[in-house]
């Protein structure tokens, strides 16, 4: 059974789908935007910025599933512009210390004009 997990620390979701949900001790995370929670607004458009806003956004998630950045087994990065993608390693490295699987590509418009997207993938405690 699929439990739907929802923080207001966190964007609340821009279409019809949740935040994240939990499958038994698998937790998958949508697609988290570089969105301010307490303006609802995308943040300055700067890749630095913006990932730095996904990190928050994505801790915010976790723990509300009870889970770390350390539980996270895949990510997969969706980014604007190939060219940064040593800017936005730079700031995922420093969260993901235990490198988790990811994929990371370059698409050709990301929701609202973000430049970054992330999908996690966790597996973290039962629920």
């Amino acid at each position: 059974m699929l439990e739907p997990i929802f923080t207001q620390n966190a964007p609340a979701a821009i279409g019809p789908y949740s935040q994240a949900v939990r499958a038994g001790q698998l937790v998958f995370l949508s697609g988290v935007m570089p969105v301010d929670p307490a303006t609802n607004q995308l943040v300055e458009p700067d890749i630095t910025a913006q990932a730095q806003q996904i990190m928050k956004n994505i801790d915010a998630l976790l723990q509300a599933a009870g889970c770390t950045a350390a539980d996270v087994v895949k990510t997969t990065c969706f980014l604007s512009d190939i060219g940064n993608f040593a800017a936005f390693n730079e700031v995922y490295g420093r969260y993901f210390t235990g490198k988790p699987a990811r994929s990371c590509v370059a698409v050709r418009d990301i929701p609202k004009g973000a430049l970054v997207e992330v999908e996690v993938i966790a597996f973290g405690p039962d629920a």
